[in-house]
């Protein structure tokens, strides 16, 4: 569960660098896109790297979930008439875990349909499909946000996403067997620097969608 979590907040730090370039405008970005269907072509073929991405994304996120599912299932069956209980920060972190994969699974269909597949009526109208060579990757984004539900959507699911990263970042550690409260210690900083940097950059995209600053 502590592997395929790091895979995948690995990806989402990445995919919040490819992010960013919404900011320097429609060419810089849509430029970002295309070039990752055609990456390292023709050495590999084109859409190589993202299908081998996608792959090993899914091959995670199933290992991710179903490693979760075994965790709460042995955990029911462990626990006794006496629970422990926690108190605070931890309590409702702890409890809010299992939502918030719930909800960011729901999110991850949703965006794919949205951004990937431009599936209706989850994605916004008149999306534009790749071509060679060339993506539309801003006007759809940009379509998409300027929807309020959406924008605010994914404003809420970045907050859960920061939850989730910031807690699992804690309990890493200890999955992957590291000793030392120094360690712990920085493997909690390294989250929460990641959790809050992923909410900041990606919240801000929507945000600036719904005030006309992303156009």
């Amino acid at each position: 569960m502590a592997v395929s979590g790091a895979l995948w907040v690995a990806f989402v730090s990445i995919h919040l660098f490819g992010n960013l370039k919404v900011f320097q405008g429609p060419e810089a970005f849509n430029g970002y896109a295309a070039w990752l269907r055609e990456a390292f072509y023709p050495l590999l073929p084109k859409s190589g790297v993202l299908w081998a991405l996608r792959v090993a994304l899914v091959v995670s996120l199933v290992a991710h979930v179903g490693s979760a599912a075994v965790v709460w299932w042995r955990g029911r069956r462990a626990r006794g008439p006496h629970r422990a209980k926690l108190h605070g920060l931890a309590s409702w972190s702890s409890r809010l875990m299992p939502v918030t994969g719930v909800v960011l699974l729901l999110f991850l269909v949703i965006h794919l349909l949205d951004l990937t597949t431009g599936t209706a009526p989850v994605a916004p109208d008149g999306f534009a499909h790749p071509a060679e060579g060339t993506a539309h990757a801003y006007q759809n984004l940009v379509a998409s946000f300027g929807r309020p539900l959406m924008a605010w959507f994914y404003v809420a699911v970045m907050a859960l996403l920061s939850l989730h990263i910031a807690k699992g970042a804690t309990t890493m550690a200890a999955d992957l067997g590291v000793m030392g409260r120094r360690w712990r210690a920085g493997f909690t900083i390294v989250g929460g620097i990641l959790a809050v940097a992923i909410l900041l950059g990606n919240a801000a995209i929507p945000v600036l969608v719904q005030m006309g600053v992303l156009a």
